[in-house]
């Protein structure tokens, strides 16, 4: 696991500078090690996290056998010892023994379709001196980030945002598209970022590079999607038996590690099944670790320490306090654009606890979107018998408005409001509502006017055209596939990669294993929603992992009790942020909506996520956009 960058085009004085500058931020990706080459028309760099062969032979980039090709890489590829054989038996020779190494032969032997062949999690850079080109891909669902640039004849990239504004300089313009995403998802979606000119390549996809006269010119392609047709013919046995043996070899291939591993453990049912097949595959305790509240609505420790009992893991607990919002400037700068997922909180704490202890730590992360994990994969499903039911959407909606609303998040009256309330309106509307922070009303009285303006519908032209190609597949099939490509890469992927790197920590999440993933979607959607039972193969196919009592409790997920912080504790930071008149909000959105949203909050409304998505995107422009002078406290 490293912190990437590079140039291609300009002077190379420029560049190199450009690129140390990159480097220096980007430390915490790599605290082992620092480098970068000069080959021509291009400069590549990296920061090292040393992890596979920590010898100097695994500082990058990497040469190929007679340097005309150059590698800087972020990842793991976990097949890597299978391709590095057949490589060997080509001709390649070797200078390590990591996988990085592995790709950089793998392309020069079949070329750009070497990415067919890597299972792992990545995102890399190779210059072909000989074509002069540079060849860049990012993993398939998105666990690595890539952003990248062109200015004034040179094309720049970087593992972070914080890293390619160093590249640039300053800050470019902020994007209204990009404001107007995250006021809805709380995210800004590939390819966009929050300035204008600055792009991440999007999951799945690679992206080649020349360079000639001054004249950048690039080209993205898509290598790999998921699909859910044809439907598996397995039966329910059959299919539990081929589960587990993906799943073990899944956890298997991620214990390969040259430094101490262990693994989050939220006492769920995916974190459990691959704590479970660790401790199985593993010859000594497990070192797991689990973070909570002291509001008891939102901790989940007790569970975690039954399933930490059962495997007689080496088990550390963290609780997080209101205090530690104290941290989130320093997460804001890390993310580089606005980002309102509030649980990254608790998971930066847990990084940084974990990362005490061990440099690889394994999660469930993905077991939701592959396994029918959330609610609303059961509701959208039901939502489309409502709308095929004539009158039924007229009655839904009568009800919904009759209904009291509640202040607790986690209310079943809430839900089931939320849920009546769009359950007849056309399936990407419906999970559009369901997924948004600000409806499309919210959101454009928010907006100033001549922001609005600026504003072309993007955003939410993207959300609905992700619903484009789902019309065969089951409701909830066609959600599980609208979060893969969304809220799966763009929120908790991101979530994951910035507050774990944050803390030079490396996740590795075997339920994103790609052969996993494939072999779930094909799945038939009973298999995986049983009437409203969820993730029912997985309670099969490993329910001798699984103690009862975390078997049958609802889930949880991995909330954390902002609502009452804001109202309580942290009204203060309100006060000093979204309610004082130099708020930067100012310079984007109306006051008055602002005030309005915040007030309904402390007056008992529930509106913490919307206070939420406000408050880090004030906090945005304070800390990235317009930081304060380096040096301060």
């Amino acid at each position: 696991m490293c912190g990437i960058a590079g140039v291609v085009g300009g002077h190379s004085a420029e560049a190199v500078s450009a690129v140390d500058a990159a480097l220096r931020t980007l430390t915490h990706r790599g605290p082992d090690g620092h480098e970068y080459k000069v080959d021509g028309a291009c400069v590549l760099g990296q920061t090292r996290l040393a992890i596979i062969d920590l010898s100097p032979a695994g500082q990058e980039p990497f040469p190929n056998e007679d340097e005309t090709a150059w590698l800087t890489f972020n990842g793991e590829i976990y097949n890597f010892r299978d391709l590095r054989l057949e490589l060997e038996a080509e001709g390649h020779r070797f200078r390590s023994r990591t996988d990085a190494e592995v790709v950089l032969h793998a392309y020069e032997q079949w070329g750009d379709s070497c990415l067919e062949r890597l299972r792992g999690m990545f995102a890399f850079a190779i210059w072909d001196s000989r074509r002069k080109r540079l060849f860049m891909a990012r993993d398939r669902v998105g666990k690595k980030p890539l952003f990248y640039a062109k200015r004034d004849g040179r094309f720049m990239f970087a593992s972070e945002l914080q890293g390619l504004l160093a590249m640039l300089g300053s800050s470019p313009a902020v994007d209204p598209e990009a404001i107007a995403a995250y006021l809805s998802w709380g995210y800004v979606p590939a390819p966009l970022t929050g300035f204008e000119g600055i792009f991440k390549l999007s999951p799945g996809h690679s992206m080649t590079v020349e360079s000639e006269d001054g004249t950048i010119r690039t080209a993205v392609e898509r290598y790999w999607e998921l699909d859910y047709l044809p439907k598996s013919d397995l039966d329910l046995d059959e299919a539990c038996r081929r589960l587990r043996e993906l799943m073990t070899e899944a956890v298997e291939l991620r214990l390969i590690s040259d430094v101490p591993l262990g693994a989050f453990l939220s006492g769920g049912i995916d974190s459990s099944i691959v704590v479970g097949l660790m401790a199985q595959l593993s010859s000594g305790p497990v070192k797991t670790f689990s973070i909570g509240f002291s509001d008891e609505d939102y901790s989940e420790l007790a569970h975690a320490r039954r399933i930490a009992e059962l495997w007689g893991t080496d088990h550390q607990e963290f609780v997080v306090e209101p205090d530690a919002i104290d941290i989130l400037p320093l997460l804001v700068r890390h993310y580089g654009e606005p980002y309102a997922d509030s649980s990254a909180i608790p998971t930066y704490y847990v990084s940084k606890m974990t990362s005490e202890h061990v440099t690889v730590a394994l999660n469930g992360d993905g077991g939701d979107e592959s396994f029918a994990g959330y609610e609303r994969y059961w509701a959208n499903a039901q939502a489309e018998r409502v709308a095929s039911v004539p009158g039924a959407r007229a009655a839904a909606e009568m009800l919904s408005r009759v209904l009291p609303d509640s202040s607790n998040p986690k209310s079943k009256l809430r839900k089931v409001r939320r849920f009546l309330g769009v359950a007849g309106q056309p399936q990407s509307e419906r999970y559009a509502r369901w997924s948004s922070y600000f409806t499309e009303e919210e959101r454009s009285r928010l907006l100033l006017p001549d922001v609005r303006h600026q504003v072309g519908g993007l955003s939410r032209r993207w959300f609905g055209g992700l619903f484009d190609g789902t019309e065969h597949l089951d409701a909830a099939d066609a959600a599980m596939s609208v979060d893969v490509r969304s809220y799966l890469p763009f929120d908790l992927l991101v979530k994951v990669d910035i507050t774990s790197m944050a803390n030079s920590l490396e996740c590795r999440s075997p339920f994103l294993d790609h052969h996993v993933m494939e072999f779930a979607a094909r799945l038939p959607v009973k298999m995986k929603l049983k009437g409203n039972v969820k993730k029912y193969i997985l309670r099969k196919a490993f329910s001798d992992l699984l103690p009862k009592e975390n078997v049958q409790r609802p889930k949880m997920g991995f909330g954390v009790p902002v609502g009452r912080w804001l109202r309580g504790p942290l009204r203060e930071l309100l006060g000093d942020t979204l309610l004082t008149d130099s708020m930067r909000l100012s310079s984007y959105l109306d006051t008055r909506e602002v005030r309005s949203t915040v007030d309904a909050h402390l007056s008992g409304q529930e509106r913490s996520a919307q206070v939420w998505n406000l408050l880090m995107l004030e906090m945005w422009l304070r800390e990235v956009v317009s930081p304060q002078p380096a040096g301060r406290t």
